[in-house]
């Protein structure tokens, strides 16, 4: 009798460890589940909020979903906007190019290709002075980019002071060392590594002046609040434009997207709240012992196909 009592009572113990256990795991269980689902609640959130600053400022269409339209009555958004602004005299005028002939379109075609296959990113950049009036007219080629109903989004910021400069890379810096050390991924860094870049941006400084170009998802006429449509896509091309006319007059730069540097920069040189920065581009002339990596260009057929 007493054998078989401390039989069932060493069986208990099993399975109470079992249940101890088991209940253990769940409870780890839980409050990873607890901590992950917080963690991506506050992600949500500042993603959200992010969003609300930016493109999500205004929604495309204000007024869709309040608002039946009679389809047969004509456009109502259209036509209102017509009534409302039929005062700023939105007048079309005559337009045309000159026409060459094929010979004459393949060689200015050609011509156009070698010149910006010459262009290359440059982090090396001599100290000598750019002429303000050539950034003028480069930067004044930019802003003949399209832009989404020509809201024309950019502000382009020329910044030559040294002190600022220098206080511009401290703060892009401090953010790509973070970026370089836990931000980045793997893939990130392992594809960076051909270019041999670090977090270290000493062409802030070194580069005679430098171009910071913000966009603004909104503006303000006549005290209202305005969308700029498309306004991303506006500033990119924009900024291809700029680059082909930097390059046209001998100058170099390198495309930089500083991460998380934009809200400390903008308050910096006193921009507006609602202005993104979105480039940064040291402009200058090469140092006399500049390098670019030895990369190659895809081939038309790697990148074009007609249909």
């Amino acid at each position: 009798m007493t054998g078989g009592i401390e039989t069932l009572l060493k069986e208990y113990k099993v399975y109470v460890k079992y249940v101890i256990l088991f209940g253990a795991a769940y409870l780890v269980k839980c409050v990873f589940e607890f901590l992950y689902n917080r963690s991506a609640g506050q992600n949500s959130q500042t993603q959200q909020v992010k969003e609300n600053n930016d493109e999500a400022d205004s929604p495309l269409f204000e007024d869709s979903g309040k608002t039946v339209v009679d389809e047969s009555q004509g456009n109502y958004f259209y036509d209102k906007y017509l009534a409302d602004t039929e005062s700023e005299k939105n007048v079309h005028i005559p337009f045309s190019l000159p026409r060459f002939e094929p010979e004459e379109m393949k060689k200015r075609a050609r011509d156009f290709y070698e010149l910006v296959n010459k262009r290359r990113s440059c982090r090396f950049f001599s100290p000598d002075p750019v002429p303000r009036d050539v950034l003028e007219q480069c930067i004044l080629a930019a802003g003949t980019s399209p832009s989404g109903a020509h809201t024309e989004p950019w502000q382009f910021v020329v910044v030559y002071n040294k002190e600022d400069r220098l206080a511009i890379r401290e703060i892009v810096e401090d953010e790509e060392k973070v970026n370089y050390e836990r931000r980045m991924g793997k893939n990130w860094l392992q594809d960076l590594a051909k270019i041999k870049t670090t977090f270290v941006k000493e062409y802030i400084s070194e580069a005679d002046c430098i171009i910071l170009v913000f966009k603004s998802p909104f503006h303000y006429k006549n005290g209202v609040k305005h969308n700029n449509w498309y306004y991303e896509a506006s500033v990119s091309i924009a900024v291809g434009i700029l680059l082909c006319a930097l390059n046209n007059v001998g100058l170099v730069t390198v495309t930089s997207t500083p991460m998380n540097c934009g809200p400390a920069i903008r308050r910096l040189l006193g921009r507006p709240d609602h202005e993104k920065l979105a480039f940064l581009l040291p402009v200058g002339y090469p140092s006399s012992s500049a390098t670019v990596p030895d990369l190659h260009r895809k081939p038309l057929d790697k990148i074009c196909t007609f249909v």
